[in-house]
């Protein structure tokens, strides 16, 4: 997987799944935290995710 693609296929999972995981919330900032800045096309991912857990229809879930 491409570096530039990970945040996108993170969104893409919770989308999926339609709940957004400790796990992929840690990895999503991992990567933010590593590269130290935000592309325009991962804003847009992240915007929508979150719209998504706006709207009610992705979950946030706790650990297991």
């Amino acid at each position: 997987m491409q570096a530039t693609a990970v945040i996108r296929h993170l969104v893409e999972k919770a989308l999926y799944f339609k709940k957004l995981t400790p796990d992929i919330e840690n990895e999503i900032n991992y990567e933010l935290t590593r590269r130290g800045y935000i592309s325009d096309v991962d804003y847009e991912a992240l915007e929508l995710l979150m719209a998504e857990m706006d709207a009610g229809r992705i979950q946030l879930v706790a650990s297991p």
